[in-house]
């Protein structure tokens, strides 16, 4: 008697699915200035800018990258992508070129706003293409897969602009960032399913996505699952500060992101067999997440911490994977790149809110453990507003 064995779900079924390989390394590459381009703009303008006004060219790319990515994610709902992802880069390299040019503060700063705006949104257009790329059961492996290598990019990312710096200056690591994005969008935009893929017709609203109540939530617990991250970061600095080794912070954050490496392709193997229609799933991936981050108030060696942070990783791709399948059940037709982008602004905007929030802190109470406190208390208000939204529903 012949026994039906359940279809594989995993990541190696994923990535032998036909273009998979081609537009997740392509994506990857294009996606590899959110890692590179905050340090080389740091790089260039400690040259002849105090700190403060480097930290503002960072935050001005950052806040154009928040505000780009919807409107870009909206453009290819409305059209196709490879028209938006070239307009999209030729407008990120003229700023990051500008740059270079040094047109003052102020054109410094503009010039920088342009570069984040400008930046192709691969995010959104890699994760509506998981539906045509890979079956059903397959698509929970997808996205957990793109969140777990997305992890490479803030390692890998800082080391191509250290290494263009050592070998051209600090205007090579402006000019690596523009190479890498301009390769990555050209072998993205060449691949036959984003160049066959079409936005769903349908109504439009000057809200877009953001018209789905459901969607607004989610995108408010992901702003506080985003603070708690963004939060640690800083913490992390007091932390190898306070054991007289500043450099450790890098150390450890990378800790952190082989965690998340690590968390997303356990889950991509066993997130299909998990039930997709629970309402309890995401509220208690996002609970554990927050637990994951309470070993991180104990007083620990750096060793210890080390693994404190790969745990604290450990989650975060599951939780983002739910987020994503939800973001999909819930966007109204025709806007799922924009809801997509939305997801990732939420996340971006959490991250730089958590961060100054926790420096605050830190200068306020001048205790490493008081810096660890907000992650695991805002993620576990996330959780809880999710679980309230799953009660309502049921």
């Amino acid at each position: 008697m012949s026994v039906d064995r359940p279809a594989p779900v995993g990541v190696r079924p994923v990535l032998r699915a036909p273009q998979v390989p081609w537009v997740l390394v392509a994506s990857l590459v294009g996606r590899l200035p959110l890692g590179t381009a905050p340090l080389a703009l740091l790089l260039f303008a400690r040259q002849s800018m105090p700190i403060s006004l480097a930290g503002v060219l960072v935050g001005a790319y950052t806040a154009g990258t928040a505000l780009g990515q919807p409107l870009l994610a909206r453009a290819a709902d409305r059209w196709r992508q490879p028209p938006v992802m070239w307009a999209a880069v030729a407008l990120s390299t003229a700023g990051l070129l500008a740059v270079t040019v040094r047109p003052g503060p102020a054109g410094t700063v503009v010039a920088a706003f342009a570069a984040g705006a400008g930046a192709p949104p691969f995010e959104a257009c890699l994760r509506v293409l998981w539906t045509d790329l890979v079956a059903d059961r397959l698509r929970p492996a997808a996205y957990t897969l793109d969140v777990a290598v997305q992890e490479l990019i803030f390692i890998v990312g800082p080391l191509v602009t250290l290494g263009a710096v050592a070998l051209a200056g600090p205007r090579g690591g402006l000019a690596a960032t523009a190479l890498v994005q301009l390769a990555g969008t050209a072998a993205f935009a060449a691949a036959p399913a984003v160049r066959r893929w079409r936005g769903e017709a349908a109504p439009r609203h000057w809200a877009g996505p953001l018209r789905a109540g459901r969607l607004r939530l989610l995108l408010a617990a992901t702003l506080l699952i985003g603070a708690g991250v963004g939060s640690t970061t800083v913490a992390v600095a007091g932390f190898a500060e306070a054991h007289g080794t500043p450099s450790w912070a890098g150390w450890l954050l990378a800790a952190q992101a082989l965690g998340a490496l690590i968390g997303g392709l356990v889950f991509a193997g066993a997130g299909g067999r998990l039930p997709a229609d629970s309402p309890a799933l995401l509220p208690g991936l996002v609970a554990a997440l927050a637990a994951g981050y309470l070993p991180l108030l104990l007083p620990l060696p750096v060793p210890a911490m080390a693994l404190a942070m790969i745990v604290s990783g450990l989650a975060l791709p599951p939780v983002l994977t739910r987020v994503f399948i939800t973001t999909d059940a819930v966007a109204p037709a025709g806007t799922a790149a924009e809801a997509f982008a939305w997801v990732a602004t939420a996340f971006a905007v959490g991250s730089a809110l958590g961060a100054a929030t926790d420096g605050a802190i830190l200068d306020a109470l001048h205790a490493v453990v008081a810096g660890f406190a907000p992650a695991p208390l805002v993620i576990f208000a996330a959780a809880a507003l999710l679980y309230r939204d799953a009660r309502a529903r049921r």
